[in-house]
């Protein structure tokens, strides 16, 4: 202590510098009481993530859907479920915010389509909603298709996406009201951007497996009950602020010495990204991330599939407004990869981390793991949001033609 003292007295310290002395000794203990609050706010999470029974559900199509979109977009209204109610819940019991993952599997060419519920107790809830919309299918609890596959680069090929977003949350992707399914077309003139991505999926030969996984949970503004400090945001309020920055974007530049009045004069396309964005302000919002596994066996490796899966969500894009874009890839950059040429050390390391993010990516996957720990936005992103309405669009049930590829499974 008396050392201490002679320290903050010396005249070798600066006045900051002895401020920052004087506030070493409380800012180190408040340092550690954080950390510590952190540490077991993860753990009780944790454990409470790890004690509730999980569910699988595999949903067979008839041979005919007749119904829009809009229907699967009712059913994604009702998965709008919170978490803890109270400090105790969230601080004691380590409750948090129910996930779902929804899922498109192709298993040799063979498409099928599973929800999977992190608490077993919503599977009345997914079930009731999904056959009060559609009462012709057929739901019920399967055995989880991943257990069997474990990375072995011996025998698996294999490769991992994580998709982002293109442009901010509020803009909306090009859903299936802009493809007008929600309007009683005639089959001829239907245009579901679903089935270009069923056909990939179908494409895959014996052998192959393509993966994709859409995982999605309440949109809340994040706060203490979620183990946050400081100002929440929600949707609403980021579509509010690009609605403005468009607006005062449209404002006429007065000359010098001349009086304009300035009144928004948004063009065409301008308007229309205003509705689309006042129109996605009106639905309900998920966090959300999507990721795909391409794991074939190694005599059944085809390069044209990778390809195939970055680009199986271009449909949905539009550059007015949003789309997918790779955010996490099994894979390292283009320099890394020139450098590895020259640079035997270099390629080393891109296949030991290559290797370390192919078993990453995998486990995430079979344990639809994204939200909590261990896979907490894994790949150092964050959660995207997408309304029911998007939802609706890239994971619904495909009518008419659609629904007649021999590769669905019935």
């Amino acid at each position: 202590m008396n050392i201490y003292l002679e320290f903050l007295n010396s005249s070798l310290l600066s006045t900051t510098g002895k401020y920052l002395l004087i506030l070493l000794p409380i800012c180190i203990p408040l340092a550690l009481i954080y950390g510590c609050w952190v540490l077991r706010f993860r753990w009780i999470t944790m454990k409470f993530v790890d004690a509730q029974p999980k569910c699988l559900l595999e949903i067979r199509l008839p041979k005919e859907i007749l119904k829009s979109p809009g229907a699967m977009e009712i059913f994604f209204s009702h998965l709008n479920q919170s978490g803890a109610g109270n400090l105790g819940e969230a601080f004691i019991d380590g409750k948090t915010r129910p996930w779902f993952s929804c899922e498109l599997v192709s298993v040799g060419g063979n498409v099928r389509f599973f929800v999977w519920c992190s608490q077993a107790k919503f599977r009345n809830l997914v079930e009731a909603q999904l056959y009060g919309q559609f009462p012709n299918i057929e739901i019920f609890e399967a055995e989880d298709y991943t257990k069997d596959f474990f990375y072995d680069p011996e025998k698996y090929s294999m490769y991992g996406i994580q998709y982002t977003l293109t442009q901010p949350d509020p803009f909306p992707i090009k859903t299936y009201l802009d493809y007008g399914l929600d309007e009683n077309q005639k089959e001829e003139y239907k245009i579901d951007p679903l089935a270009s991505l069923i056909e990939y999926l179908g494409s895959m030969k014996k052998g192959e497996n393509a993966w994709i996984q859409i995982l999605l949970q309440k949109h809340e503004k994040e706060g203490l009950l979620h183990g946050k400090l400081g100002k929440p945001k929600n949707l609403k309020d980021e579509v509010k602020e690009e609605i403005k920055k468009i607006k005062e974007s449209t404002l006429p530049e007065a000359k010098e010495g001349e009086q304009v009045f300035k009144f928004p004069n948004p063009t065409k396309g301008q308007q229309e990204v205003i509705a689309a964005l006042e129109r996605s302000a009106t639905k309900t919002p998920y966090d959300c991330m999507i990721r795909s596994i391409y794991i074939p066996e190694k005599a059944a490796f085809s390069p044209a599939n990778i390809g195939g899966m970055i680009g199986s969500l271009k449909q949905f894009g539009s550059l007015s407004l949003n789309g997918f874009k790779p955010s996490l890839l099994t894979d390292v950059t283009d320099l890394r990869k020139d450098l590895a040429r020259v640079l035997p050390f270099v390629k080393k390391i891109n296949e030991e981390e290559i290797e370390e993010t192919k078993r990453d990516i995998l486990y995430a996957y079979k344990l639809r793991s994204y939200f909590q720990y261990p896979f907490k936005n894994y790949g150092k992103t964050k959660p995207f949001v997408l309304t029911t309405e998007e939802l609706a669009t890239i994971f619904h049930f495909p009518g008419g033609m659609v629904s007649q590829t021999p590769t669905l499974e019935r």
